[in-house]
């Protein structure tokens, strides 16, 4: 019902900046009411949260990230991006998008892109 195609990874030194965006398409009204995400992945590691913005605005961050990454979305467009400063090698992974519902069941279903590679290197 909702299809998410991340794009904006690629390769920058520690200290640099990257901004992540991932772009929706499908049923705009369940997007509207999501909670979006942005998670990552790095090898040998699980998948871990990075940042959340519920339909409201309101967001929430990893403590690995807070204070110097920036979550947003708009609506309108169906996008949600992941404005990345200060970067650090541990930040390296595929960061995924992510689109997620919650019934009065608490039963979530998730909608996820295919991933885009983030390296931080010198």
């Amino acid at each position: 019902q909702v299809q998410l195609v991340e794009s904006g990874g690629g390769l920058v030194q520690p200290g640099g900046s990257l901004r992540l965006s991932c772009a929706a398409s499908g049923d705009i009204f369940i997007f509207r009411i999501s909670t979006m995400g942005w998670y990552r992945q790095a090898p040998g590691k699980q998948r871990e949260l990075v940042a959340t913005i519920t339909s409201g605005g309101s967001t929430n961050y990893a403590s690995s990230v807070k204070g110097r990454f920036t979550i947003s979305r708009d609506n309108a467009e169906m996008t949600v991006n992941l404005q990345m400063n200060s970067l650090k090698p541990e930040d390296t992974a595929v960061y995924y998008c992510n689109s997620r519902t919650t019934d009065r069941l608490e039963y979530s279903t998730d909608y996820w892109g295919q991933g885009t590679q983030v390296t931080v290197s010198s």
